[in-house]
This record gives structure tokens, C-alpha cells and sequence, in this order.
């Protein structure tokens, strides 16, 4: 589990394109007491460590997974976002996230306010359903507050530390982005959903 407080900016080292897996060489802000075989999430993907050199850590990642996220956009040099897996006793200062991306989204505006940054990101209709204004999203990892929402866009402002802390300051218009929906939000929708269902059996207005 993780906490969408992201700890710092990794760098990809290398990427081996394999046939059925690719293999992420990240320089990661901190791996001290990190072991084979530990979780930590990669712009918001979980993903385990399978070989690690100091701060240097390989990670394997299936066409599933590169299918369904940014990772596959990465190249050699680029940024992300780097979460370790959260421990017991930890402080949870954003909320829990599983590393479990459900879908992409695009930025299609962003805005400098005064010392921060907006963003305006449009993702699937089917998405829609769990995004509301003021509820919590999981963007490149990262646990944020939804602002305004319309049609299949919302908007997130982002203050200063969260720029400095992240790859969000050096995302424009075009940027893919990774969207997780915790799981208590969509447990919620799914049980209102069925519940209309079971009211309206026949879909009645």
C-alpha cells in the first residue's frame, strides 16, 4: 500500500526492451534499507524490485502494465514520480493507494497561479463516475484534490512543495498521466450503482 505523498524524483538510467518484459534501471532518491523484492511506486505503479546497486534499482514491468500506463512513454533521463511502500507505523498523510492503475488521462491546459500550477486533465467518460469535486485522485502517484469538474475534464491545483517534490513542474499540454481511484471510492459508486439497479430493475425514469 502507499500514500500518494510522493518522496522525490527518480531518473531512468536504461530500459531493456524485452519480448514480454521491460526492464526499468531508476536512480532512486533513496533506497536505503530497500531488499529485493520490495513494492515502490513508480509514477504511481507498483512495482517490484528485482535487482539493486546502491541507489541504482531494476524493475520489471509486463505489457499489461505498459499497456494500460506512461510507462511505456518513458525514455532514458526522463523523471518520476518514487513512493516506497508504506510500513506500519507510518504517518498517512495523503490516502491509501494500492499502486493499481485504472486508466490514463491527458493534460489539455496548465496554468501558472502565482507560485503554483493548474491542471486541467481529460480522461474516459467511463472514468467520470469516480471524480468528484473536493474527493481525492492518485495522479502519477500522487495524492491530490480534485477541483472542478465538467463533462470528461477536472481540474487540480497544485501548490508549491508538491511541484518541487514531483515531475508535475515539468508536465505540459499533451502529457500523459497515470489515474488511480482508491478503493473505498470505487466500492461506493459500484454499491450505488447496484442498488439503482435493483431499485429500477427494468430502467425506469
Amino acid at each position: 500500500m502507499f500514500t500518494g505523498i510522493v518522496q522525490g524524483r527518480g531518473s531512468i538510467a536504461s530500459i531493456e526492451k524485452g519480448e514480454a518484459v521491460w526492464t526499468f534501471h531508476i536512480m532512486l532518491p533513496e533506497a536505503t534499507g530497500l531488499q529485493r523484492g520490495a513494492s515502490v511506486a513508480i509514477n504511481g505503479v507498483c512495482l517490484t524490485a528485482t535487482n539493486i546497486d546502491a541507489h541504482l534499482v531494476a524493475f520489471d514491468v509486463i505489457h499489461e502494465t505498459l499497456e494500460r500506463t506512461n510507462l511505456s512513454q518513458l525514455s532514458k533521463g526522463d523523471e518520476v514520480n518514487v513512493e516506497r511502500s508504506l510500513k506500519m507505523g507510518d504517518e498517512l498523510g495523503g490516502h491509501l493507494l494500492s499502486g493499481h492503475i485504472m486508466g490514463t488521462g491527458e493534460i489539455v491546459s496548465r496554468a501558472e497561479v502565482g507560485e503554483g500550477v493548474d491542471l486541467t486533465v481529460a480522461t474516459a467518460q467511463s472514468m467520470m463516475k469516480f471524480i468528484h469535486e473536493k474527493g481525492y485522485i492518485g495522479l502519477n502517484g500522487a495524492s491530490l484534490t480534485i477541483g472542478e469538474v465538467a463533462e470528461n475534464r477536472f481540474n487540480i491545483h497544485l501548490i508549491p512543495e508538491t511541484l518541487r517534490l514531483t515531475t508535475f513542474g515539468s508536465l505540459d499540454e499533451g502529457s500523459c498521466i497515470n489515474i488511480e481511484i482508491d478503493a473505498m471510492t470505487q466500492t461506493i459508486v459500484a454499491t450505488v450503482e447496484r442498488m439503482m439497479k435493483e431499485e429500477n430493475p427494468e430502467g425506469k425514469s
